[in-house]
C-alpha cells in the first residue's frame, strides 16, 4: 500500500534541497487584483454616496477648498496628504473631484489593513486599498503602487506613514516621492485640517468637528531632483496650504514668497507643550485671542 500513500500523501523536499515556504497571503503579499473589477467598483461607489459622504457631512461639515485647481488635471496622479485620522480617508473619498475619484487607490499599511485575510478583504473592496510596508520601502510595495499607476488608478498616499500621535505632523518619508518620480506622474499636495477632532487616534467612534481639505496645484519633480527633496518640497507646499487656509491666499503667498511659512510640526519640548500649542480640545472654553499659545522657555 505504499504507492497508495504516495500518492496521497503531500510532496516532500528531498535531502539537500532548501525547502520552499508556501507565499503569505496576508500584509503586503495580498493579492487586490480582484477588487479593482467592474462589480468592486460598483460597490466602493455605492459605499462612498450611501455612506461615507452623509456620515463626514454629519460629523465633519467639510469645507472643500482648491478644488477648481484640479478641473483641468487628468490622472494617474498621486494625492499626498497629511494624517491625523482614519477620517481622512473618508473625507477624501468624498471630496476628492469625480474624475479623479472613480478609480482611486488608497495606498494602506499592510501591517493594520492586510493583518488578516478577512481585514484586507474589507479594505479592498470598501476603500480599494492597496497594501505597502510603512516601516520601509521595499520592493512589494514599490510594485504594488506602481502595478496600479500602470492600470491607471490615481494613489492616496499618507507621507507620514501614520496617523499624528499628538495632533501634529510628522516629517515626511520618500515613498509618495520617490513613486511618482519613478512612474513620472504629479503629485497632488492635499492639507486636511480637523479630522483629528472628528476621529483622533485611540478612539472608536466619531465626534462632530468642523474640518477641511484644501488642494493645491500638481507638483512634478523636476530633472536631476531625487526622491528626498522632492518629498521636502511636497511637505513644504502642504505647510503653504495649511497657511492659506489659516491665514488667506494673500497672507500666505507672502509668507512663502519670504521662505517664513511655518511648519506643521510643531514646538519641540513634551507632549505637555506640544498639547498646548494645539489650543483646547473640543468641548474646552477657548482663550482670548491675545493669550498666548503656549508659554515661552
Amino acid at each position: 500500500m505504499k504507492w497508495l500513500r504516495f500518492i496521497a500523501d503531500p510532496p516532500t523536499t528531498p535531502k539537500g534541497v532548501e525547502k520552499r515556504h508556501p507565499r503569505p497571503k496576508t500584509g503586503v503579499y495580498y493579492d487586490v487584483e480582484w477588487s479593482r473589477g467592474p462589480a468592486a467598483k460598483l460597490i466602493r461607489r455605492m459605499t462612498v454616496w450611501g455612506f461615507m459622504k452623509p456620515a463626514i457631512r454629519i460629523y465633519g461639515s467639510p469645507r472643500v477648498v482648491g478644488a477648481d485647481r484640479l478641473k483641468e488635471v487628468e490622472g494617474p496622479v498621486i494625492f499626498a496628504a497629511n494624517h491625523h485620522s482614519h477620517a481622512d480617508t473618508s473625507l477624501l473619498l468624498a471630496t476628492i473631484p469625480a474624475h479623479l475619484r472613480r478609480d482611486l487607490a488608497p495606498l494602506g499599511g499592510a501591517d493594520y489593513f492586510f493583518k488578516s485575510r478577512w481585514a484586507g478583504a474589507l479594505s479592498a473592496l470598501f476603500i480599494g486599498a492597496i497594501p505597502i510596508e510603512r516601516t520601509k520601502l521595499s520592493k512589494l510595495s514599490i510594485k504594488n503602487a506602481e502595478k496600479a499607476i500602470k492600470r491607471g488608478d490615481n494613489l492616496l498616499i499618507f507621507p507620514e506613514g501614520g496617523r499624528s500621535p499628538d495632533g501634529w505632523t510628522r516629517k515626511h518619508r520618500p515613498g509618495a516621492a520617490f513613486v511618482a518620480k519613478r512612474a513620472n506622474v504629479s503629485v497632488i499636495p492635499t492639507y486636511i485640517d480637523g479630522t483629528g477632532r472628528i476621529l483622533p487616534k485611540g478612539k472608536n467612534w466619531p465626534t462632530r468637528a468642523r474640518c477641511a481639505v484644501v488642494f493645491g496645484h500638481p507638483l512634478q519633480a523636476t530633472e536631476g531632483e531625487d526622491a528626498r527633496s522632492f518629498a521636502e518640497r511636497i511637505e513644504t507646499k502642504i505647510n503653504e496650504l495649511a497657511d492659506e487656509f489659516g491665514s488667506g491666499w494673500w497672507e500666505a503667498r507672502k509668507r512663502a514668497h519670504a521662505g517664513t511659512t511655518p511648519d506643521l510640526h510643531g514646538p519641540d519640548g513634551g507632549a505637555w507643550r506640544r498639547r498646548w500649542a494645539l489650543g483646547p480640545a473640543p468641548g474646552q472654553k477657548r482663550r482670548s485671542p491675545s493669550a498666548k499659545r503656549w508659554p515661552n522657555i
